[in-house]
């Protein structure tokens, strides 16, 4: 089966929270390919590849964050690229 791949972008009170490692460890204990980063305007983005069950979870997770993030928006949508490497990243804080 093909992974689906889908771009994110969380805003909220998503940076200094540890929502980059926290959603690594959900991606990784869910088998979700991709990465996060902050991005320069506040919000956190990535990329998740996984099958549409998996990332169905996922996004609900992500739709929460962990327990001292308060998430205002999710924007989830479907990614022209080919899926990431196998694992789970923090990037470098990414933007413009």
């Amino acid at each position: 089966m093909t992974a689906a791949v889908y771009r994110f972008r969380v805003t909220g009170r998503v940076q200094g929270v540890a929502f980059r490692a926290h959603t690594r460890e959900t991606a990784r204990s869910l088998g979700v390919d991709g990465w996060v980063a902050n991005h320069r305007d506040g919000s956190v983005i990535g990329v998740a590849a996984a099958d549409d069950a998996v990332l169905a979870r996922f996004r609900d997770w992500l739709d929460g964050g962990p327990p001292a993030a308060r998430v205002d928006t999710l924007a989830w949508e479907p990614a022209d690229a080919a899926p990431p490497q196998p694992g789970f990243a923090i990037r470098p804080d990414a933007g413009a």
